[in-house]
């Protein structure tokens, strides 16, 4: 067992302070053994090589049906299993390619980039409905500006924007009811994206595998909707903070951004399914792996693919999206808001850490537009 300090601890550092945990876990080696949030060992890749490696062996997979019968789901963060509930972040093999392909170009960089205009113009519009004076933008833009794209770009009414970030901040709850409840929202929220016909819903209805409930179809369209804020609201944050700071094109701000404060610092759950052996480690099967993803990014050589959005079959399907709507707003922000500025200091920015495998983000982020 590593004697490294907890990597799932919660922590709260000023935004240009070094992790103090990922130097510790590096030099304990490319696989680095740690006691996971939900009980028991983990092992977690620290090299990009390897992890590269991980995300291609088709004898790891990422269904949780696979996770150690002690865990308690909801401590774990672990979807269904994808027996119940198939999905493309839990399935593997034909029934992943399949469920990829039906995405795959709806979500791809020309189909992204043709919405570029009106990504800006969401931009534009939330921006500029902002007060002249100090407004903290992790209070509600940094929410509403991604969700309010993806709804667009899902064919969701506008009119139900607030129905979907109530439904996201209802996820976070610890009642289970009330993340039943959200559940249910996302539901009626996939329902009437498919009925509007207005985005990619409707089309994603029509390219679904054989056999696909309605269900499922509405399973998929709650993860694009969950994922599509989860990821890029803290992500809004760190870039609005570095644009403010830096200059560069949009496209380069967006990249090292996502280098540095990449939306998911570890990988989802992966388990062996047999025993494998990792970096000279005999693994048993069903051990759980988890990819350091920001520690690795620390490290990524010029010219070398970041590991921002994984890698392998599970390469993010909605990358194009995040870059894309990401580009957007510094582009507004810089033509629309030239003189835009912290109303803090740097050096009073906070980045928070939750307990467990999910990304920090900033606890406020004071800014003057005008």
């Amino acid at each position: 067992m590593s004697d490294v300090t907890c990597p799932f601890a919660p922590s709260t550092r000023g935004l240009d302070e070094p992790d103090p945990v990922r130097p510790a876990l590096r030099r304990s080696g490319p696989l680095v053994e740690a006691q996971a949030p939900a009980g028991g060992p983990v092992w977690i890749v620290t090299d990009a090589e390897l992890a590269r490696a991980v995300f291609a062996d088709p004898r790891i997979s990422k269904d949780p049906a696979l996770a150690p019968p002690s865990w308690d789901p909801r401590v774990a963060g672990l979807e269904p299993p994808a027996a119940q509930q198939p999905a493309l972040t839990t399935l593997e093999g034909e029934a992943h390619a399949a469920l990829r392909r039906a995405h795959a170009p709806l979500l791809a960089a020309r189909r992204m980039l043709a919405g570029y205009d009106q990504m800006m113009a969401i931009a534009r519009e939330l921006l500029g409905a902002l007060g002249d004076g100090p407004v903290d933008l992790t209070e509600d833009f940094s929410t509403r500006y991604p969700l309010t794209v993806v709804c667009d770009v899902l064919g969701v009414p506008r009119d139900r924007v607030d129905d979907a970030i109530a439904a996201c901040r209802g996820m976070y709850s610890d009642d289970p009811a009330l993340v039943g409840a959200a559940m249910g929202a996302f539901a009626d929220l996939a329902a009437a994206a498919v009925r509007s016909g207005d985005g990619i819903a409707a089309e994603l209805a029509g390219r679904m595998p054989s056999g696909t409930t309605g269900d499922d179809l509405h399973y998929q369209l709650f993860a694009l909707l969950f994922a599509g804020q989860l990821t890029t609201d803290p992500a809004v944050g760190f870039l609005v903070a570095r644009a403010l700071a830096e200059p560069g094109e949009p496209e380069e701000l967006v990249r090292e951004t996502l280098r540095e404060h990449p939306p998911a610092p570890f990988s989802l759950w992966r388990f062996t399914a047999t025993e494998i052996e990792l970096a000279g480690t005999r693994l048993p099967a069903g051990a759980p792996l988890l990819v350091d993803i920001e520690g690795i990014n620390g490290h990524i050589t010029p010219g070398e693919q970041d590991l921002s959005f994984g890698g392998g079959h599970h390469y993010c399907a909605g990358a194009q999206l995040a870059r894309y709507e990401l580009q957007a707003l510094v582009e507004v922000l810089r033509t629309d808001h030239p003189d835009a500025r912290l109303a803090v200091s740097r050096s009073e920015l906070r980045a928070v850490s939750p307990a467990g495998i999910g990304g920090s983000r900033l606890a406020a982020l004071p800014v003057i537009l005008r």
